[in-house]
Formats: C-alpha cells, sequence, structure tokens
C-alpha cells in the first residue's frame, strides 16, 4: 500500500487528530446532516447515513447528538445548509492537494482556504487540475491493539475489501466507495471495532517532496486539516517512515 495514510500517522504524533472533542463531533454532525439530507434518515435504506452513525458511535458521539444532527439534514429541525465542496491546489514543491470541505458559507470558505495556500507556500487550482492524481476508495481504520493482523485481514476480504495495511497504532482497510458499508458491517460483525469509515480521495500519483519542503507541506497540511470547514485531506505525498522520523 502506498504511504497516504502516514498522514494519519503524522497527526496522531503530532497531536493533531482533533484533540478536542467538539471538533471530532462537528465534523461527524456535518457529514451526518449531509447523508441524511442526501439520502433520508433512515440508515437502513440509506448507506452513507449508515456508515456515518457507525463513525460517530465509534467516536462515543451522544445519541442525542446523533440524532439531532440527522433531524437538521432531514428538515425535522431547523438549521444551515451545509454544502459539500472539493477544492484542488498545490502546496510546497508542487505538491498536489485535494481538500474536501462542508460550509455553510462557500464565499468565506473559499478565501480562508486560498489564503492559507498563498500564505504557506501553495496555491488553490481550477477543477481537474490535480483530480486525476486521486482514486476514490473506501477507507476503515481498526485499532491494532489485541487484534490478529491475519485474522481481521480474513474478515476484511470477505466482506470485499481489496486492501489492508498495519500503519502501527492502527490497521487500515481500503475498498472500492460502493463496498465500504459492507466491508464495515463484514468488520464490526467478526467483532473488531471501526475507528474510521469514510470515502476518501488517495493518491495514485505522487510527487517527490525535497528535505527542505517536506516540513512546510507538513506544516500547510496541519493548518488546513485544522480549518474548522476541512472535512478531509490528501495529497500526492508517499510519506515514509524515514520521512515521519525527519520531522521527529
Amino acid at each position: 500500500m502506498s504511504g497516504h495514510s502516514k498522514w494519519s500517522t503524522i497527526k496522531r504524533k503530532k497531536a493533531v487528530v482533533d484533540a478536542a472533542r467538539g471538533k471530532v463531533f462537528t465534523r461527524i454532525a456535518k457529514e451526518l446532516t449531509i447523508a441524511a439530507r442526501a439520502g433520508g434518515g433512515d440508515e437502513a435504506t440509506n448507506p452513507r447515513l449508515r456508515t456515518a452513525i457507525s463513525t460517530a458511535k465509534a467516536s462515543n458521539m451522544p445519541t442525542a447528538n446523533i440524532e439531532r444532527a440527522v433531524k437538521k439534514g432531514t428538515g425535522d429541525l431547523e438549521g444551515v445548509i451545509i454544502e459539500e465542496i472539493i477544492y484542488e491546489g498545490y502546496g510546497p514543491g508542487g505538491v498536489a492537494l485535494m481538500m474536501e470541505v462542508a460550509t455553510d458559507n462557500r464565499n468565506r470558505t473559499v478565501s480562508e482556504i486560498r489564503h492559507l495556500l498563498s500564505k504557506h507556500g501553495g496555491n488553490l487550482a481550477q477543477a481537474g487540475a490535480v483530480g486525476w492524481m486521486f482514486d476514490t476508495k473506501g477507507i476503515l481504520q481498526v485499532p491494532t491493539e489485541g487484534v490478529d493482523e491475519d485474522e481481521l485481514m480474513m474478515a476484511a476480504l470477505e466482506g470485499g475489501a481489496e486492501d489492508m495495511s498495519n500503519e502501527g497504532d492502527f490497521f487500515e482497510i481500503l475498498s472500492a466507495p460502493n463496498d465500504l458499508n459492507t466491508v464495515n458491517e463484514a468488520i464490526v460483525e467478526a467483532g473488531y471495532s471501526v475507528e474510521v469509515a469514510q470515502i476518501q480521495q488517495i493518491p495514485n500519483n505522487f510527487t517527490e517532496v525535497s528535505a527542505e519542503d517536506l516540513p512546510k507541506v507538513v506544516h500547510l497540511m496541519e493548518l488546513l486539516d485544522d480549518h474548522d470547514d476541512m472535512q478531509k485531506l490528501s495529497a500526492s505525498v508517499n510519506f515514509t517512515d524515514e520521512m515521519l522520523e525527519s520531522l521527529e
């Protein structure tokens, strides 16, 4: 598997994994609302909502918060209209960036994202400029503690997964986007705890990053990832263990 998942490791090691639970819940709530608005509030007939609810429960999000977010999506509760947008851009050294946001104010968000990019050696690109460098995949993460890798892989493959890798603190499992929920359910039914289950862009093409540019790229990614509207962030960097060590 490529080193795209090392970004998750970097965030964990540098304590940028939304340590404040409130921010974790905000991101999940947005996904719940968007999923319910797009496919209805019944998780039995809405796979995206079912996956979002599973992720919410795995993050110990209170049931009341889950129900409120879903009702905002179905219109049973008043709330702002949240819009999904994918921005494409470049970081230091020409690294390609795919930025998936959820916002109630498109103009504000694009202005803030553009400012962050330009201030830190990057720029916003036109739609399609870097999208060809990424594939859409289902991504699941299962904590490694107490888990037999071979047994988990068997459960994942039987559920329709394409690949699995050991990333240290967690196993990362890849699937086709349409198979994400099936794989998720197979893993849960096998008795494993799924920490993350989402559709995300992962690079199929990588940009060589110099030792000088690497810290700049990671810093920019941290700033982007910390933006209130950022849901998912991917970059065309094949992060390696050596890169991680150089950042410590």
